[in-house]
């Protein structure tokens, strides 16, 4: 997953456009595009979420066993065996899941870092034009507004 999406929930030409030819083509498409524009990035949470709820509900059907019980063998060794290493591999799919969100937080914060850069350089070029069009100010006026600093 990258930054570099098409289509990401922020005000891109290509989201924009699509907001507009969703509301001329079917209004509820273009509503529908508008929601994820402004509430898209909440999507991951939300996806990850419903994956750890139906995880939990339905990992008592894989395989037909119930939790904490599986069908024995009658070979007390290889069911001991078995045991500790569906307990192994249960600990590795929990710490895949904690790396994954680690992930999904670190791509979180480049994105953020990213908008944060794109912003600080938008600024700067905006201060850059600004002293230009105060310096045709008159002698008597001070100049004193909010965005004055």
């Amino acid at each position: 997953m990258t930054n570099s999406a098409l289509i990401r929930p922020a005000w891109t030409p290509a989201t924009i456009a699509l907001m507009v030819i969703g509301f001329m083509v079917f209004w509820p498409l273009g509503l529908a595009m508008l929601a994820y524009i402004l509430w898209g990035d909440r999507l991951d949470g939300f996806k990850r979420d419903v994956n750890k709820a139906t995880d939990g509900m339905f990992a008592n059907c894989r395989r037909g066993h119930h939790r904490g019980y599986h069908a024995r063998t009658g070979n007390v060794a290889f069911d001991d065996w078995r045991a500790k290493e569906l307990e192994r591999i249960e600990e590795e799919r929990r710490k895949l899941d904690e790396m994954r969100e680690q992930f999904d937080d670190y791509l979180r914060e480049l994105r953020r870092a990213k908008d944060q850069d794109e912003f600080d350089r938008f600024m700067a070029e905006r201060s850059k034009s600004t002293p230009a069009t105060t310096s045709k100010k008159k002698k008597g006026d001070k100049g004193e507004g909010l965005l004055d600093d």
